[in-house]
């Protein structure tokens, strides 16, 4: 008998109970995020009211306890009383990404990220003089702030401050948007191979956020298990600073050359212990590690038919060298041929550090559907003015779930919005399936500092 969505979430619901407010404490973007009965598939009109209520909720706080949001707003004459429709959403002004890279260094680094952040802050114990930017990351863990960062090729990072329940939305929204995808796949006892840094090792934000994939499903490896710090991340990147980095880098290229080859002999033994049982399997993240894995299967003649028990979910970037973009069709090809998972399970979702909106694809088109009970996208052009559907610009959001941090941001992704999804009946909003960046913007994706780091010398790893 074949899985309604409305059990699979009824399920899901109940493995991430730990994740969900109780009732009474939940404010508009809560109820957008829980009480909605579908991330993609809500009607239009009760999806506009959740969304109007979550937003117009959101901006009065960020409004009221952010100050440096409440100046950015006095500035541009804009207060939460002129918000009284969806069509005003245009009104409330956004912030530039490049903003969160335009931090300090030592103790300065912490009161900047105290500066940004809205409402109460917690008590902050630094002991060091000159903390690093990780040392100062443990410090607001510590105190329940999840710092989650990300980098472009430039080596600027970007950090993002959230607070417990802010971290909580986005574990649960990337957990309800990939399962309502596959809910006909997801079952809880199933088995999962994380191609990201291991959740509970690293605050690189795709590795953090994944955790709940722990929660989610029974059994889960992940590929690189092992701290992954800022400093690991920068001299990566091809940023080392002194003699010490320097030295430090020529030893994370030998020593990445011996992981990779451990890291794919892994998956795929992984996969021939679980062939021949009934369990399912489900790879998610960096796409160009899986890519490395049918690589070696291709070269060693080894083929897996996993069907319909086998999902794949990426994200994080498609370079799979410096000079080559793999294309998603032939990427989803490549999976069937070598791990037999159809194309309809094989997806990509698309997201950033500075939001809690995942867009993930449909099996029907692979379009991206926005979940748009909480979240509203816009497109712009280069003065940032509001462009129709079917046009191309860069994509901007409003996000009701950032409560730490104001979630109203334009970013250097390059995107066509399309309000119709053309091949499935869902009835929301949906970006092209591929997004590249602006021009001039720097290349950045977690999985691209992945592939730097851990395929600094990717012809040696693939001889």
């Amino acid at each position: 008998m074949a899985k309604t969505m409305e059990s699979t979430i009824k399920n899901l619901n109940k493995r991430l109970e730990a994740y969900i407010p109780k009732e009474e404490n939940m404010a508009p973007p809560d109820k957008a995020l829980y009480e909605a009965d579908s991330m993609f598939n809500t009607k239009k009109e009760v999806a506009d009211k959740y969304r109007l209520d979550a937003i117009k909720y959101a901006f009065k706080l960020h409004y009221e306890n952010n100050k440096f949001y409440h100046d950015f707003c006095v500035e541009h004459n804009v207060k939460p009383d002129d918000i009284k429709s969806i069509e005003d959403f245009s009104k409330i002004p956004l912030v530039s990404h490049k903003f969160f890279k335009d931090y300090p260094s030592g103790k300065d680094f912490a009161v900047w990220l105290a500066n940004i952040m809205t409402g109460d802050i917690p008590k902050i114990k630094i002991d060091k003089k000159n903390p690093s930017f990780d040392d100062v990351i443990k410090s607001f863990g510590n105190s329940g702030i999840t710092v989650a960062y990300s980098s472009g090729t430039t080596g600027k990072f970007t950090f993002i401050p959230r607070d417990e329940r802010t971290f909580k939305s986005a574990e649960y929204s990337i957990a309800r948007s990939v399962i309502e995808m596959l809910y006909q796949w997801w079952e809880y006892d199933s088995y999962a191979y994380l191609l990201f840094p291991h959740s509970f090792k690293t605050n690189l934000y795709v590795g953090k956020v994944t955790s709940v994939l722990f929660d989610a499903i029974k059994d889960v490896r992940a590929a690189i298990d092992r701290e992954i710090t800022t400093d690991i991340i920068r001299i990566s990147m091809g940023r080392p600073q002194g003699l010490k980095e320097k030295a430090m880098a020529g030893m994370l290229k030998l020593a990445s050359k011996r992981m990779n080859e451990k890291m794919v002999n892994d998956i795929i033994e992984w996969m021939e212990k679980l062939e021949n049982t009934d369990k399912r399997i489900f790879f998610a993240g960096a796409p160009f590690i899986l890519n490395m894995v049918m690589d070696k299967m291709d070269r060693e003649g080894i083929k897996f038919d996993f069907g319909d028990r086998g999902a794949v979910m990426t994200g994080g970037g498609w370079k799979t060298q410096e000079d080559r973009r793999m294309p998603v069709q032939e990427f989803r090809e490549k999976v069937k041929k070598f791990i037999g998972i159809p194309e309809n399970q094989c997806l990509d979702l698309y997201a950033m550090v500075e939001g809690n909106g995942f867009m993930t694809q449909c099996p029907e088109g692979h379009y991206l559907h926005i979940p748009y009970n909480y979240y509203y996208p816009m497109v712009l052009d280069e003065n940032n003015e509001p462009v129709g559907y079917g046009e191309y610009g860069k994509f901007a959001f409003l996000d009701s779930l950032a409560r730490s941090y104001p979630g109203f941001i334009y970013t250097g992704d390059r995107v066509k919005l399309l309000e119709r999804c053309p091949v499935c009946d869902r009835p929301g909003p949906v970006l092209e399936p591929e997004v590249k960046r602006m021009a001039g913007e720097e290349i950045r994706g977690c999985a691209e500092e992945m592939r730097r780091m851990l395929l600094s010398d990717l012809k040696e790893v693939s001889k």
